[in-house]
Parts: C-alpha cells; structure tokens; sequence
C-alpha cells in the first residue's frame, strides 16, 4: 500500500521562504489489523541480548628468534688460474699470461675496454664527482630540545653472582666496548665468583664478542691507542695484563706479583710514543708505575704519591694523562680527595709533584682534561664537579655545580664540544651539562637505571656514551645533535668565560691576602704597650725617689 500526500504551489512562490501555521489533524490512511496476520502470530520464548558499542579487540604475543652475529674469516689465495697451473710457481704463471697475451681476442679486448675507460677519465676530468659543495655551513641546533635515546643494553653473561660494571672503554676505531665486571667491595668476593670480563660489538648485544679470563678480577681495561686489538687491564691483585684479542682469551703478559701494586690498579692509561707500548697503572697503595708491554718482567719506573718534605702516602684512584698537555705531566685523583698534579721527568726525583690542589671531601672519580684546552681540567668528587685550571697561582675550582643530594660516581668532558660534560650519580641519573647556555643546573637529566651508575665513558664521535651500572648492565645512549655538535663562537666564548673566572679567582685570592695582612697589622698594633705616664707624674715620682734618698743618706 502507498501512502503520499499532495499540496500545490504555484510556480511564482518557488524559492520564497515557508511559512508555518497551525492546523487541525488531518487523516491520510486508515491502517485495520489483519485477523489472518494474527492467526500466524507465535509467541517467542524472552531471550536476553548483550551489543558492545566498540569493535572486539583480542591481545596476542609474539616473540621473534633472536638474530645471533657471529664474526668468521675466509682465506682467499689467488684464483682465476686453470687447473694444470700451479700459481704457486712463477715461472708458470709468466708462461700463461704470456701465451694469454699474445693471443687476438685478448688483445682485441683489450683495445675494446681501453676506448671506455678513456672515455670515462674525460669524464672525470670534466667534472669533479666529489666536490663539495656545502662546506663550511653549520646548522644552528640552539633551538633543538635536548634528548638522548637507549640504542642497546650489555647484559653480564655471568648472572650468578651479581657483579658491577666498575669500568668502561670504547674501542679507538670500531664500535665496540670492553666493560670490566668486578666486585670491589673488601672481603665480599665468592670463592667460586667468575672472573671474566668481556668485549661487546654495539651491532650485537646478544653475545660478547671477546672473553679475558684473567687469574684475579679485572678492575680497569682500555684499548690500545695504535693497536684495537691489544688491551690493557688492572686486576685486583695488583697485576697489570695484556690481552690480545687475536691470541686468545688467556693474558699474552702479565706483569710478576712481586714487583706489580699491593692494592688493586684501579686506572690504567695508555702513554703517547712512537711504539705505543708504554702504559702507566695507579693503585691505592700510593704508587705510580710505567710499563712496557715488550717487556713486563720488569718496572720502568715508579713514583710515590707525596708531597715534597711529606711522608705520607696517599692512594690513587683515577689516572689523567692527555699528550697535548705535555708527552710527560699527568695528574692523579687520589681517594683522600686531592689532586696530584707530576711532571715525570722532572730534574729532582723529589720535584716530581708540581702541586697539590684540594677541596674534594671524598675520593675522586672523574678527572679529566677539556679536549678543546688542556690548561683546564674537571674533577668529579663527592657531591660536587668542579673545573680548575692549570695554573700554580690558583689554588681553588674556578667553577663548581651545585651540592646534588647523592653521590657522583664519574663522568668527562665531551670530546666534540668544550663546554659539555657528564656526570654519573648513586641514584641511577645521567646529567649533561652544557655551559655554553646554563651553568647553575644540568642542561639534560635521564634515569639511566634504578641501581647505581658505577662506570661511564664516551666515545671519540661524542654521540654515544655507555653508562655501566652495579647490577653488570652497560647501557649505551645516543645524544642528540644538539649536545655532539659545536656551536657557532662556542670555543672562543667557553676560553673567555674559564679565563674571566680565572681572573676572578686571582682576583679574589690577592683580596684574601691582602685582608690577612690587614688584620694581622691591626692585631699588632692592639698589642703594642702604650705608655700613659705624663711628665708631671714622672717629675713627681723622680722627686719623691730623690727624697727618699736623701733620707737615707742622713740617717746612715
């Protein structure tokens, strides 16, 4: 049945607005129920309906079969030789390419690819292929948010005891790190604890590439400066090791125990040479001690860490050597928070410290050289880092951060900008600081890990840095470019600030003495006796002495 209702409207009225009026009810249909309709009508059982108004989701896991890296080697020897040439015999092989030679289509060959290859050297003569054609512009990266992001995790393979990460260095060439796991606290070593400590490739976190099994644990390691493939360690016993990772797992050389630290060597570092055998080991037994690889039966030679006309010893902890601060200074952070600062080929044996700087309240961990300028370095100790510079007329920090409310563990400059340097702290936090913006907070803060940064070091690029933890961890983390990439004026501006604070700190100690000196002059001049005897009272004490002669002269 349809069901439409008619109105008319007349064709000049089209488009005019409508207009409404109320009206009565009007019937159009009049629909009666069908009696044969009911008739079929059955009655259904309730049935209760549940509808979602949002799409089913369902939740499924996969995990993916590890992709496992594996380094292997192929030995290639000369080919391309018909199998009743020897290529290992010359005068075969000279018998064969002359009969090559001399045959047409190897000539015509020849003659053929010549042509192209001229051809392509017109080219290239032409047009210079590698030119460059943006040198010299820089990207202002001042307005980029700071920010770091994880790019993988170092697991310690040895899970059984937990062991901290106690040090960390990057490999000169490749993207590699050797971690050394450790447990350095007194008398909390298992008897069955393993020793070995490890090299892991960044491009394969899932398995160490090289494994040092070493007799004692291995405190410090770092590569070798010429040679990637050797590695130096200090171990618990006082030992002193070499690796090489082409050799075996097992030390290459090790120094002998009767001559080698009393103390565990808790910094190494390698020394600038035309060998790059030479390395220099630190201890908390006070000694410094120089090695050479080629031959580590025997001492180079060693140094006390004392002050001149002092008979106390102090421990070392942390090693700073840097050859453009000079091929023979360097400078050692001891564990009682001085700064030793030594010329190793000095003319006195006994002038061998220079100076002395203190301030630090507690062992320091970090100690490092700006890269940019050698003459100002940076200690981390304590709550506090602080920046000195290389002059024996300033005795104090010529800028110090803040008192944070734990302890800092290390941390260094960054190699490819001056006023951009690290700390690690107790509480698991990284904090980048950039002194070319801010110098009262830290620039960046990451939570690294709920447990305690223990080791920390950078590598050459400046945009990778792995931070070590004490549950074995290394975590490696990639800066952003703001943080890795100098500024504009940024190296200019960062020597004017540290050479103002320097003036500002001679400035401050000339005003210091001359208080002194003040204060010492008025205190003189307060205890000075001063005489308050006129002279009509010293004429009436000599008159009455004179009297009282005269009476005794009579009466005798």
């Amino acid at each position: 049945m349809e069901i439409y209702h008619q109105y008319v409207k007349l064709r000049k009225q089209f488009g005019r607005w409508p207009k409404f009026t109320n009206e009565g009810a009007e019937m159009i249909a009049d629909v009666r129920p069908n009696e044969e309709h009911a008739k079929e009508y059955i009655p259904r059982n309730p049935v209760i309906t549940v509808t979602q108004c949002v799409p089913e989701m369902s939740e499924h896991e996969a995990n993916t079969v590890a992709v496992i890296l594996a380094s292997k080697a192929m030995s290639h020897v000369e080919g391309g030789w018909p199998k009743d040439i020897d290529y290992s015999e010359a005068e075969h092989t000279i018998r064969y390419r002359k009969k090559v030679e001399k045959d047409e289509d190897y000539v015509r060959t020849v003659g053929m690819l010549g042509l192209e290859v001229e051809e392509l050297v017109k080219q290239n003569n032409a047009v210079d292929i590698y030119q460059e054609y943006f040198t010299g512009v820089t990207t202002d990266h001042s307005a980029e948010v700071p920010s770091v992001k994880t790019v993988t995790v170092f697991k310690d393979p040895c899970q059984q005891y937990p062991r901290s990460a106690s040090y960390v260095n990057w490999h000169p060439d490749a993207p590699k790190v050797v971690v050394s796991y450790s447990i350095l606290q007194f008398q909390q070593q298992p008897i069955d604890m393993p020793l070995s400590s490890y090299v892991w490739d960044v491009s394969n976190p899932n398995s160490p590439e090289f494994e040092m099994t070493p007799t004692s644990q291995i405190c410090c390691a770092k590569f070798n400066l010429k040679d990637g493939n050797i590695i130096g360690a200090g171990q618990y016993n006082g030992q002193f090791t070499v690796y090489d990772m082409r050799k075996g797992s097992s030390p290459t050389e090790t120094t002998p125990i009767d001559i080698s630290h009393r103390d565990p060597v808790y910094d190494i570092a390698w020394l600038q040479s035309k060998t790059g055998t030479e390395a220099m080991s630190v201890s908390t037994d006070g000694m410094v001690l120089w090695w050479d690889i080629r031959k580590l039966s025997e001492c180079v030679e060693s140094m006390a860490l004392r002050e001149k006309g002092s008979e106390t010893t102090l421990g070392g902890v942390i090693l700073e050597y840097d050859s453009a601060a000079g091929p023979t200074n360097f400078m050692v952070g001891t564990e009682q928070g001085t700064i030793y600062s030594c010329n190793r080929k000095a003319k006195n044996p006994v002038d061998r410290v220079k100076y002395v700087l203190t301030g630090h309240h507690g062992p320091i961990y970090g100690l490092r050289r700006n890269p940019f300028n050698s003459k100002y370095f940076l200690s981390i100790g304590d709550w506090t880092a602080r920046v000195w510079t290389d002059d024996v007329a300033v005795k104090t920090p010529i800028l110090t951060t803040k008192y944070h409310a734990t302890y800092l563990t290390g941390g260094t400059w960054s190699p490819t900008r001056p006023g951009v340097f690290f700390t690690t702290k107790m509480d698991g936090t990284l904090d980048v600081w950039d002194l070319f913006y801010k110098h009262n907070e830290p620039t960046l803060t990451v939570q690294v890990s709920d447990q305690a940064l223990t080791c920390f070091g950078v590598h050459e690029g400046g945009s990778n840095l792995a931070v070590g933890t004490s549950d074995g961890s290394v975590t490696v983390l990639q800066l952003s470019t703001g943080l890795c990439e100098m500024m504009a004026n940024e190296k200019s501006a960062i020597n004017n600030m540290f050479d103002r604070e320097t003036q500002r700190e001679k400035n401050l100690d000339k005003a210091a003495k001359e208080a002194k000196i003040k204060a010492r002059k008025e205190a003189a001049r307060k205890d000075e006796v001063q005489d308050s005897v006129t002279e009509e009272q010293l004429k009436a004490i000599e008159e009455e002495f004179m009297h009282a002669t005269a009476e005794e002269t009579v009466a005798a």
